[in-house]
């Protein structure tokens, strides 16, 4: 057993330092925030409190920073269980040892656990919705035990249904089809799917024809990795000569494109998602954040792989603003689109929210969304005092650590520093066990 799922309970956050992200970030002390049915029913200074209404909680908030829960654009959580695993490695040594040797070691079982493991450290880091870009399916029992593990977490998922790199065999479109009708019956549900095939820089044509197709035969968003080459170096065109280019598609990465492919995922209303560690550790290329704002491109953050990278949405965000000072001015006289904190804590909000096409749920407090929210301890030593700069202070200095409650739906998943899955321990036990079967150990 996971989460406990009772009913939806009405909370009342009161007094807290309230961060909104939409339109742009906004500071609101001393507010307040009323959760109904799991969504939020009203935002503002002290909200009516009836004494005598036994179903409200009142959480005191007045020590908190309360915001929007962080999106997470791209992550492969399968790796849970091989975390730090590649952190020296290139992105041929990733490939090699990640991709080619442990990943088809991956039993069903695995990718439960690993799935488990990286879903329950997306929220204990006050993560709240994830892009699981799922590049394992060996089977149709992968895909069972992946989608369980996402909802046995309680996370709000896109699930992004993957062919493993190395497996030709694995590329199996009634797998697919079959995916969609058992697992996923209803688009509104918590975890929903999207198609994340390879895609036109690394597979020939023919090959993203179909699977194109198959993601609008399915109704399916689809979610994929670009870069110059080594396939098809103006890969965004290649989908415009094939009548494929389609709005809400998901790119990841992009930092080989050139401006014009750029702009042609702006004009088709793509979205892109950054992992700006893993951009750097693996040298992808120059920072993309700036170059995205400058184009006008909806975009996410993501943390991508575990193996090499931090997790949590902190380091991602550090990452973003400072890299995008070399990226936003590059002739060096100050005057460039450099991002400032409120651009970053907003791409890891409302704008990833935009990107995986759940603006209208996720990623903000406006009023009828889901109470997807996470609260900052603000008194905490390395944020304290909060009061300066409560933006700059969440994106510069806040760390796990901090987090103290995070909600789904409305319902807590953490609750005073501690999360609330049940079977923690066993969890971390079947990771260990994992690895060790896995090989991926170093001892």
């Amino acid at each position: 057993m996971g989460n406990e799922r009772h009913h939806t309970p009405r909370l009342l956050l009161r007094g807290g330092l309230v961060i909104d992200t939409a339109p742009h970030p906004v500071v609101h002390p001393h507010t307040d925030v009323l959760v109904e049915a799991g969504r939020i029913a009203a935002v503002g200074r002290d909200l009516p409190l009836d004494d005598s209404d036994t179903g409200l909680e009142v959480i005191d908030a007045r020590t908190m920073v309360v915001l929007p829960g962080f999106v997470d654009a791209h992550r492969h959580l399968w790796q849970g269980v091989l975390r730090s695993a590649a952190v020296d490695a290139s992105l041929d040594g990733y490939f090699s040892r990640v991709l080619g040797e442990l990943a088809g070691r991956f039993t069903p079982a695995d990718v439960h656990t690993g799935n488990l493991l990286g879903a329950l450290d997306c929220l204990d880091s006050g993560i709240t919705t994830v892009q699981d870009f799922s590049h394992v399916q060996y089977s149709p029992e992968h895909t069972a035990a992946a989608v369980e593990a996402l909802r046995e977490a309680g996370i709000r998922a896109v699930f992004g249904y993957g062919y493993p790199v190395f497996d030709e065999s694995a590329r199996q479109a009634d797998w697919v089809r079959k995916a969609r009708t058992a697992h996923f019956p209803s688009r509104d549900a918590r975890v929903t799917m999207a198609l994340a095939p390879v895609g036109p820089s690394f597979t020939p044509p023919e090959a993203v024809r179909e699977d194109w197709l198959l993601a609008r035969e399915l109704g399916l968003p689809v979610a994929v990795h670009v870069s110059a080459g080594p396939v098809a170096m103006r890969p965004i065109t290649a989908l415009r000569e094939e009548g494929l280019l389609t709005a809400g598609t998901l790119y990841v990465h992009g930092n080989s494109l050139p401006d014009s492919e750029l702009r042609l995922i702006a004009e088709s209303g793509g979205a892109v998602a950054i992992t700006p560690a893993i951009e750097a550790s693996m040298r992808f290329g120059a920072p993309m954040a700036g170059r995205l704002r400058r184009a006008g491109i909806t975009t996410g953050l993501g943390a991508d792989a575990v193996t090499s990278a931090p997790g949590d949405m902190f380091s991602q965000m550090r990452a973003a603003l400072m890299s995008s000072h070399f990226d936003g001015d590059r002739d060096g006289d100050g005057d460039g689109l450099a991002l400032k904190a409120a651009d970053v804590l907003r791409m890891a909000t409302a704008e990833g929210a935009a990107a995986l096409g759940l603006g209208e749920e996720v990623g903000s407090l406006g009023v009828g969304k889901r109470a997807d929210l996470v609260l900052l301890r603000a008194d905490a030593l390395n944020l304290a005092p909060v009061a300066h700069d409560p933006i700059g202070a969440v994106v510069t200095a806040a760390h796990p650590g901090n987090v103290d409650t995070v909600l789904v739906d409305g319902r807590a998943v953490k609750r005073g520093g501690r999360l609330l899955y049940e079977n923690l321990g066993g969890v971390l036990a079947e990771a260990h066990r994992a690895t060790e079967r896995l090989g991926a150990s170093s001892s």
